[in-house]
């Protein structure tokens, strides 16, 4: 199995012959109204149009763009997406509408999954994951299995306890894809704001890769931000860097269109580290 980032929070995966992308974009959508453009190059997945399927975390429009997703996906792809919570009230219309009307508008069928609930996409295994929304929007992680490699996509969650239970029901990934830009959110439509981050620091990152025994490649790390609507955590990849290293926590980190073998990083943390 081999990765290559898209940038932001965009993974391309490929594994013999077939394509999966996770949370591909070309842009941040609406969101840019709020937090401004993306500042940071993302790029289209090598095997557009061929696209077996297109995986999204949840329908923030910097993780859910039906647009790059259309341009990816095969004529017979499939979007996986998480269900939502049937709420539907005025917060969540002004958050997801966007993404929902546009995977809506898909020629592609588009399914709804609930955590730990799977799809065979050819010779690849897709479990979605329990994972929490700093804001209470539905969002699930992405545990993607081929052969003997496998790894986790966990969008832009914060800290859960889920990571052991990933672990015994799946086994430990070779790689987890994790965020790591520890944003503080203010937006104006939640309100009052929360004065803590609404994604995993790397601190977090960290933290949750060692409870998941496998290969820290940091996300979501540089690529917005708008004071005082959206403020990231200042170098955020050097300080995963840094805690790994002081945790004994492999990493790797993968610029926008760099490749990675899973292969290559076969390196686990002990279970009694």
């Amino acid at each position: 199995m081999r990765i290559r980032r898209l940038g932001w929070a965009g993974i391309e995966i490929e594994h013999e012959g077939a394509t999966i992308v996770i949370d591909a974009i070309r842009d941040v959508g609406g969101a840019r109204e709020v937090v401004g453009p993306l500042r940071v190059d993302v790029v289209p997945p090598r095997a557009a149009g061929r696209v077996r399927a297109a995986l999204v975390t949840h329908l923030h429009t910097d993780h859910a763009d039906p647009g790059a997703i259309a341009d990816a996906l095969a004529p017979d792809g499939v979007v996986l997406r998480p269900h939502p919570d049937g709420g539907a009230g005025p917060l969540e219309a002004a958050a997801l509408a966007e993404a929902e009307q546009g995977l809506e508008a898909l020629a592609q069928p588009v399914v709804a999954l609930a955590p730990w609930e799977r799809r065979e996409i050819g010779p690849l295994t897709v479990t979605a994951l329990p994972a929490v929304d700093g804001f209470g929007d539905p969002q699930v992680g992405w545990h993607v299995a081929g052969g003997d490699a496998s790894l986790v996509h966990c969008g832009d969650t914060l800290l859960h306890g889920w990571w052991w239970s990933i672990v015994e029901r799946l086994g430990a990934p070779d790689v987890a894809l994790l965020p790591v830009n520890g944003a503080v959110i203010a937006l104006p439509h939640r309100q009052p704001a929360s004065t803590r981050p609404a994604v995993m620091t790397p601190e977090d990152a960290v933290v949750a890769a060692r409870a998941l025994r496998s290969t820290l490649v940091p996300i979501h790390d540089v690529g917005i931000d708008a004071p005082p609507r959206y403020v990231p955590i200042a170098d955020p990849t050097a300080r995963a860097v840094a805690a790994a290293e002081a945790a004994g926590v492999p990493i790797h980190v993968l610029g926008t269109g760099e490749e990675l073998a899973l292969d290559d990083v076969r390196q686990r943390v002990p279970a009694t580290r």
